[in-house]
Formats: C-alpha cells, structure tokens, sequence
C-alpha cells in the first residue's frame, strides 16, 4: 500500500507524535483539565451514531487537511487526540477504575478508531512530504498521480474505519463495559 521507502518517514513521525501526546495527557497533572474531562468522561452510552459519526468525521478530515496546510492541521490534530486518549486513561485509572473496564471502554471501538486516524494523519503528511521531496530535488514533479491515488486511498481506508467505529462504539463498547460493571 505505502511505498515502505519513502513513507516510513510519515509512518514512525505519526506513531511518535501520536504517542508524545498521549504520554503528556496521561502524565497531565493540571485539576482544570482533570475536573474538565471527568465531567465529558462519565459513562454516559447515549451518544447517538449521528453526533458521534459527525465528530469522528470532522476529526479524521482535519487530519486529512494537512495535505493543504501542509501537516499543521495534522500535527495539531494528532497530538489532540492523542493527548485526549492519555487524559482520558489517566482519569480513568487514577479514580479507580479497574483496567479491564478501562479497557473494555477503550479496545472494542479503538481497534478501529485509533488505526483510522493514524491512517489520516499518514495521508495529511503524505502531499507535504512529497512537495518537500520535490523542493530538495528528490523528486521530478511536487505531485504524481501516483501520490494522489495513495492519498485518496488512505483517506476511503480511513474514512471507512470511523464509519465501523461509530457503530461499534453505540452499539457494541456499551455492551461489553456492561459486562465488566
């Protein structure tokens, strides 16, 4: 799929940024934010498909935007999320939630969620990535068709990941943190 030369690059950078910020949110000490979360963070399972597709949506595309902010909105976006997810766990195992519930809460969505948007931020470096190999004289042309149907590709594979997500988070997550209460 990737061409392993020439993305790995993008690949170790989205890894590596994604878990520099969920290495700060879990270490986060700061009560505002704690009190802040912990009230988004209750268990709540009656988010509705709509609202939640909508959001998971509106997040894997500003990881996509960074194909046309070169990265910024990518980068902004990766440490977000993963910074959310470190806050999120942190709350979570700070107040005595057993991990396996934490977990349960987590995994069942996340297997889809979290590759999804690794995927987009893949995609959102790709264009910058190939431009900047263009502007050192690596490359003959900033954009080949090539490097468009890659980006395209990785943003449908994406995209289809938040779909399967959204549904397994309302209909699925709920039911197996059910079991573990």
């Amino acid at each position: 799929m990737l061409k392993y030369t020439n993305n790995i690059l993008i690949i170790l950078a989205v890894i590596l940024i994604y878990i520099i910020g969920f290495i700060n949110g879990y270490y986060t000490n700061n009560n505002e934010i704690k009190t802040l979360n912990n009230n988004k963070s209750k268990l709540r399972f009656n988010s509705s498909l709509p609202k939640l597709l909508l959001n998971n949506l509106i997040a894997d595309f500003l990881m996509l935007a960074g194909s046309i902010t070169f990265g910024l909105s990518t980068f902004i976006n990766l440490i977000f999320n993963g910074f959310n997810l470190g806050l999120l766990v942190s709350n979570a195992y700070n107040s005595g939630m057993p991990t396996k519930l934490i977990l349960a809460l987590i995994l069942p969505h996340g297997i889809f969620e979290i590759p999804a948007m690794l995927i987009a931020a893949i995609a959102g470096f790709k264009i910058p990535y190939e431009i900047t190999l263009y502007l050192l004289d690596k490359k003959e042309k900033p954009i080949t068709e090539e490097d468009i149907k890659e980006f395209l590709k990785l943003a449908l594979i994406s995209i289809i990941l938040i779909i399967i997500a959204a549904f397994v988070e309302v209909y699925i997550t709920p039911e197996v943190a059910k079991l573990l209460m």
